[in-house]
């Protein structure tokens, strides 16, 4: 069961169109379900990876003057001194580490997994890589920021993903999460991980959505980080 509580509906599967070596498990954004990035995903199907959209659980969002609606973990406010939802991060983290552990269980390794999201998913995709015992093959960070980035050490030499593959991608028009924090949370990134294996790509004319070149990057870098076993 997905998401940080045991009501969310089981995630949307993509399955692999030949035997599942490899899967990306992609996070959606606030206020979206699983639904919303399996359409998109499912035009870059690659053959022998699986693509796992869960849902968040819904809870009251304080930044949206409590509404209820999906969530990995409430958000305050988006400025760089907005304060963070430090316990429901790291809970939600800890529901997702069980996602990549199941996926284990089913036989696939964990260096064999993305783990990727959008926005808010894409937040808490880069903290769960970056705090996972577990060994991730790469990890997708789109139009996002790195939460609790004050928390990380400016070295994780003794971390199992200290050389992991990352791709971010941010458009520059984006109104609610600036550009300017992919930026920063790209030369924090390269402060925790290996920086060479930090990409950073930003489109022109792209707000906080996605577009069909970043879509085709976020294709390439798979089949780059999960090639076909023979």
């Amino acid at each position: 069961m997905c998401g940080n509580n045991m009501s969310s509906p089981v995630p949307i599967i993509i399955p692999a169109t030949k035997k599942a070596t490899a899967a990306v498990i992609f996070l959606h954004g606030l206020g979206d379900t699983g639904h919303g990035w399996a359409e998109g995903l499912s035009t870059i199907k690659i053959p022998h990876v699986k693509y796992i959209c869960p849902h968040a659980p819904t809870a009251p969002v304080t930044m949206n003057f409590n509404m209820t609606m999906s969530s990995w973990f409430d958000i305050f406010g988006l400025t760089v001194d907005s304060h963070e939802d430090e316990g429901g991060i790291k809970k939600a983290a800890d529901s997702v580490k069980e996602m990549i552990n199941l996926e284990v269980r089913n036989g696939i390794p964990s260096n064999r997994i993305i783990l990727g999201g959008f926005s808010q998913g894409g937040a808490l995709s880069l903290y769960t890589a970056l705090t996972t015992h577990q060994r991730l093959g790469g990890v997708i960070g789109l139009s996002c920021w790195l939460p609790l980035r004050n928390a990380f050490p400016q070295a994780a030499a003794d971390s199992p993903n200290k050389d992991i593959h990352v791709l971010q991608c941010h458009g520059e028009i984006d109104p609610l999460v600036p550009l300017s924090f992919g930026d920063l949370t790209a030369e924090k990134l390269k402060t925790l991980i290996n920086p060479e294996n930090v990409i950073f790509k930003s489109y022109p004319g792209m707000a906080h959505g996605s577009c069909l070149k970043e879509m085709s990057d976020v294709q390439e870098f798979i089949e780059k980080v999960l090639p076909p076993i023979n």
